[in-house]
């Protein structure tokens, strides 16, 4: 049964949160965002588990062999930390890791005089045999002379096995490993991912830092790349490959090498490198990137000299894309190493904070104000939040604002024009957030999904409801994509006799005649150009029929029209 219980957990997520994008774009998963959305997820699930008693037979069998006792313990441990922390207690901490990397990688050689490295390992109530792994193999994959220190960052952990069983540990590896400095820095309360990165740079005294999650094991050969570009240029942030390490099983899954970026929301995503990369046809060199995730390797004093990472942003969330903004406006690069790789575990959850979004969403407000000039409301625009009075305290940015101005950095639109070209920049965006019947008192949601029927529901103006009004007439049900090379869901009349408004890939709406623009006023009828007929409430339902007069109002007004 708990095998069950995992896998219907990860196909749950899997099925949730993955879109549908080309071979070479891998979009991050999708977070829950709201109640209602909560709720539909605990519906499903309900369903994957009764589906998955009806298909065990293509699931893994760990834990079948568990008594009952070891088997609520199991799922206890689960529970409280997003991953399979019973099955961790018993493995080698010196377990290996499978070798992933190209082959190509393999024939690479590197200079013996390459940068130190300290390593920060940050954590808040991680399970103390996860860390222990991370440190054994940090230890045994990382060249002697290579490796400085280590740093150990607690975000103000309470677990009590974090405290002196840690501590034995750590002086156990410090007898073995005499050359080895590691360093404990112990926060008094929770000040968030950024601040405790922020914290391990501080102490480092290496050449360079790389500032890793807790969570992780590292791939032999993992730092080599990453130090002799730096030894290179300075200026580089590298990131590794991360390989998922599965929440269920702790089995490594391979991940290919690919771009990191992020949407309005400034949610993580996974763009494909430039055209110009996959040319070379050699997946082992390095490619330029957008963005970097939490984990990087960067010069010390470099990190220092733009300004480490932004402090003011709290718990979790926009720390990276700020990062990789600013590394990018004032002067450097950000790097994907496909030859250096670390196996992440990736969480069903996060413990400290189940719901990300109010705390990505004030983090997201902020980057924006700082560094996206023209372009910051976009990120209200994701949010479907207003522009002014958003309910958001983003804290004090003026030195952040000074940091820049003093670094000359370019501006965000540079930024968009020559880093991250696929980014909409929604320039021609009139109105968005929900679009209310005024004569109905109901609003347009995109229906059930997959499917592609539209609906009337009551106002609630979260996603499914998220409407967005371009000045080419063209109406997003659902929200509107962040990327060029996906595209939007478009209402569309289907024309003839069909009185049934549809939803449609706007490209494929095309292709197949229907009307897809909209003539719009705020407190006026909605219009299709080319049919001449208005989308209508009749009978609690959406109809296109011949026009009566029914009005609609758009919740967030951004020019006239």
């Amino acid at each position: 049964m708990l095998a069950v219980i995992f896998n219907a957990v990860f196909f749950l997520r899997r099925t949730l949160q993955e879109e549908t994008v080309s071979d070479k774009q891998v979009v991050a998963p999708r977070q829950v965002k709201d109640f209602p959305d909560f709720e539909s997820s605990i519906k499903e699930i309900h369903n994957v588990i009764r589906a998955l008693h009806k298909k065990q037979d293509v699931m893994s069998d760990w834990g079948d062999n568990l008594s009952e006792n070891e088997q609520r313990e199991a799922q206890n441990l689960f529970m409280k930390y997003g991953y399979n922390v019973f099955l961790s207690n018993r493995l080698p901490l010196d377990r290996a890791l499978p070798d992933t990397r190209d082959p190509r990688c393999l024939k690479k050689t590197y200079a013996k005089d390459l940068p130190s490295v300290g390593v920060v390992l940050i954590y808040l109530n991680e399970a103390l045999s996860i860390i222990k792994r991370a440190m054994r193999s940090i230890i045994d994959r990382t060249p002697k002379h290579l490796l400085k220190e280590i740093i150990l960052v607690d975000d103000n952990s309470s677990n009590e096995d974090l405290k002196e069983d840690l501590d034995l540990y750590v002086k156990s590896l410090e007898q073995q490993n005499p050359g080895l400095q590691i360093t404990r820095v112990r926060h008094t309360e929770q000040k968030g991912l950024s601040h405790a990165r922020a914290s391990g740079w501080r102490a480092a005294t290496a050449d360079v830092v790389a500032i890793l999650d807790a969570h992780i094991e590292v791939h032999e050969m993992w730092v080599e790349p990453l130090l002799a570009q730096i030894k290179g240029d300075r200026t580089v942030v590298a990131s590794p490959v991360f390989d998922r390490v599965n929440f269920s099983d702790l089995n490594v899954t391979n991940y290919p090498a690919t771009a990191q970026g992020f949407d309005w929301n400034l949610w993580c995503m996974y763009p494909g490198f430039s055209p110009e990369y996959y040319k070379l046809n050699d997946d082992s060199l390095p490619g330029k990137s957008p963005s970097v995730m939490g984990i990087f390797v960067a010069d010390r004093k470099f990190l220092g000299e733009i300004g480490v990472l932004d402090e003011g942003i709290k718990v979790y969330g926009g720390e990276n894309v700020e990062l990789a903004i600013r590394v990018w406006t004032c002067g450097g690069s950000v790097e994907i190493f496909p030859c250096s790789k670390i196996a992440h575990i990736e969480r069903f959850f996060k413990p400290y904070m189940p719901d990300l979004s109010p705390a990505m969403k004030r983090n997201a407000l902020r980057v924006a104000e700082v560094w996206m000039d023209e372009y910051k409301h976009n990120v209200n625009i994701a949010w479907s939040l207003p522009f002014e009075n958003h309910g958001f305290d983003i804290g004090d940015v003026s030195e952040r604002k000074k940091l820049r101005e003093r670094l000359k950095c370019k501006p965000f639109k540079w930024y968009m024009e020559n880093v991250f070209p696929d980014l909409d920049p929604w320039v021609d965006l009139l109105a968005y957030g929900g679009m209310k019947n005024l004569d109905g008192n109901v609003c347009i949601d995109q229906g059930p999904v997959p499917g592609h029927t539209p609906i009337a529901y009551y106002c609630h103006y979260y996603e499914p409801q998220y409407t967005s009004y371009r000045a080419t007439g063209e109406l997003y049900i659902g929200g509107i994509k962040s990327h060029k090379y996906i595209d939007n869901r478009c209402l569309a009349d289907p024309g003839s006799k069909d009185h049934e408004p549809g939803l449609y890939n706007c490209k494929e709406a095309m292709q197949k005649g229907m009307g897809i623009h909209w003539d719009f006023s705020q407190g006026k009828e909605l219009k299709n150009r080319q049919t001449k007929r208005c989308l209508e409430i009749k009978d609690q339902k959406l109809v296109i029929q011949e026009c009566t007069g029914q009005r609609w109002e758009v919740k967030h007004i951004i020019k006239a029209f």
